[in-house]
């Protein structure tokens, strides 16, 4: 897209805390351009008025949604309204982003499919991993067959900054999110089912509430996040955190395993109250094994194939992740997401991220958090209706 080219004229319902992936479409001469955007909160759309001079800033997203300038939508509000607001400017005819995940539950996710191929209109989901160089470099190992075919992937979450980012508003809460085996998960069961080349078909899970819900230190209802709610290096250990959501019924740590329709046996564990943050990814196949040392640019994905020993932290080949080019969120993902869907939004066409595919990544999540909530019995995820899977497959034809 060139500079001469007219910009996309994006509508943003919400700006929260991913404002900044309306602030990256915003590119005014450079391909797309925010002209209206809702919010609910005064403060945040005042704002909203400096970051888009000119902008038509609203506490009502129907006016959004309705604004004769919109031609593409932008949804980055919680995660509970998305099934209603996507279905509204689909309806209305304007092309969707949704940030992830897709809705809460695997039925508001279906409904969002379904209104998106009756109303023919296009339907991006943010799954922004998909766009990580790291599990790019992966995808591109297991790929070109260097650990032959993936048997079992196991990952490992350490949510460092748990407590900060997931428990002290809306997300502790499971009538907003499900749980976060849903709702911070869902960005790593879809890079899971994508390294494995399959989609969860049966999940078992174990998880409580181990220590947020223990820590007393609450804020009264309706009492907004203190202006410190986070900090890079406070708020250690976790029961010095102040401030926290006034309801948490929420688990911070949870272990699943998960069975794919390819056979592949996966298992995955996300920990919230860990010193450290980071994520890690072992991919087993037939003929070797590969692992990711970091997730940034400059971090390693080692592989082992040639031979059999005791553990050798030398591996047989060693590759630097890339740097994305652009470190503006998510190792340089978040832009990379904006522009695939500005493309989509204006051309059509294949994408590298999918709505069935986030579809399935919220209903192994949302199987897993009923596993766990019953004891660990395992759930069978539902099957997505044919018609839905081919009519995305073919990026969104007829």
């Amino acid at each position: 897209m060139t500079g001469t080219s007219p910009d996309l004229r994006l509508g943003v319902l919400g700006y929260g805390l991913r404002g900044s992936l309306a602030r990256l479409a915003h590119r005014p001469g450079s391909g797309s351009r925010v002209v209206a955007l809702a919010d609910h909160d005064e403060a945040v759309r005042d704002r909203a008025a400096k970051d888009f001079p000119g902008a038509r800033i609203t506490g009502d997203h129907r006016e959004v949604i309705g604004h004769p300038d919109v031609e593409a939508v932008l949804v980055l509000t919680p995660d509970h309204t998305h099934a209603d607001l996507a279905c509204a400017a689909l309806r209305a005819g304007r092309p969707v982003f949704v940030e992830k995940p897709l809705d809460i539950t695997v039925e508001r996710c279906d409904l969002v499919l379904r209104t998106a191929r009756a109303t023919g209109t296009r339907l991006y989901v943010g799954h922004n991993m998909r766009h990580m160089p790291v599990v790019r470099l992966m995808r591109d190992l297991i790929a070109r067959g260097g650990i032959g075919t993936v048997r079992t992937v196991w990952v490992r979450h350490f949510v460092g900054y748990g407590g900060d980012w997931y428990f002290k508003d809306w997300h502790a809460e499971r009538r907003f999110t499900t749980g976060l085996l849903l709702q911070k998960a869902a960005h790593d069961l879809d890079v899971l089912h994508w390294l494995a080349g399959g989609y969860t078909r049966q999940v078992q899970a174990l998880g409580e509430l181990m220590v947020y819900g223990d820590v007393p230190h609450r804020r009264a209802p309706g009492e907004p996040k203190s202006a410190d709610w986070y900090t890079e290096d406070g708020h250690w250990p976790p029961h010095t955190q102040r401030g926290l959501n006034p309801v948490i019924d929420v688990e911070d740590v949870s272990l699943v395993n998960l069975r794919l329709d390819n056979g592949v046996l996966a298992a995955y564990q996300q920990c919230h109250f860990t010193p450290d943050y980071w994520r890690n990814y072992t991919v087993i196949g037939d003929a070797g094994r590969l692992e990711n040392f970091g997730d940034g640019p400059g971090s390693v994905v080692k592989v082992w194939n040639a031979r059999r020993s005791e553990y050798r932290g030398e591996a047989d080949a060693a590759y630097t992740v890339p740097d994305a080019g652009d470190d503006a969120g998510h190792a340089g993902a978040d832009p990379l997401i904006v522009a695939e869907f500005v493309r989509f939004a204006r051309e059509g066409g294949r994408t590298d991220t999918s709505p069935v595919a986030a579809r399935m990544a919220v209903a192994a999540g949302a199987g897993a958090t009923e596993s766990l909530r019953d004891g660990g019995t395992p759930r069978s995820v539902p099957d997505l209706d044919a018609d839905l899977i081919t009519y995305f497959e073919r990026g969104q034809r007829a």
